[in-house]
């Protein structure tokens, strides 16, 4: 399952993952009138972005990840991903037009 891919990217990305998962919570539990524009929009889109199975856990998407970090969403990520989903770190959601990545 590893293949080439070392141990120093595998850490990366989950320091990455870990940094979007951070970022949008920190958004999502401030108060609406402390947000500017643009983090009301952001505030909005993480909501509606939540489904009844990802109620009360952590979770972030493609878009969470590009937006918050400085890594590339390529064929090498897709495949830690699914060596993070294989040692179950993650679990993948579908639905709504959306890959939700979800924190075990």
């Amino acid at each position: 399952m590893k293949g080439r891919v070392p141990y120093e990217q595998l850490n990366a990305v989950v320091q990455g993952i870990n940094t979007a998962v951070k970022a949008k919570y920190r958004i999502l539990t401030q108060p609406v009138k402390a947000l500017n524009n643009h983090a009301r929009k952001l505030q909005q889109r993480f909501k509606d972005q939540e489904t009844k199975d990802t109620k009360g856990q952590f979770f972030v998407v493609e878009d969470d990840i590009r937006e918050f970090t400085q890594m590339k969403v390529d064929k090498r990520f897709q495949g830690i991903l699914n060596m993070l989903r294989h040692s179950q770190r993650l679990r993948e959601i579908r639905g709504g037009g959306l890959i939700r990545y979800m924190l075990m």
